[in-house]
């Protein structure tokens, strides 16, 4: 009986811990994600000033 509640323990113990790397591999996704839109914003932003530019002329 005792083995059984402490394999439980350890169970619980390690799929707290996988929950929480979970947690940090979403949060790096979602960085990751945000830094790709940042950047493509400032590219369409390049983009758009270029053809300003180009209309201009």
């Amino acid at each position: 009986m005792r083995k059984m509640i402490y394999t439980l323990a350890a169970v619980g113990l390690l799929s707290l811990g996988a929950c929480a790397s979970t947690e940090n591999t979403v949060e790096e996704g979602a960085d990751e994600v945000e830094n790709a839109a940042e950047e493509v914003g400032e590219e369409v932003e390049e983009a758009a000033d270029e053809v300003e530019d180009e209309i201009d002329e």
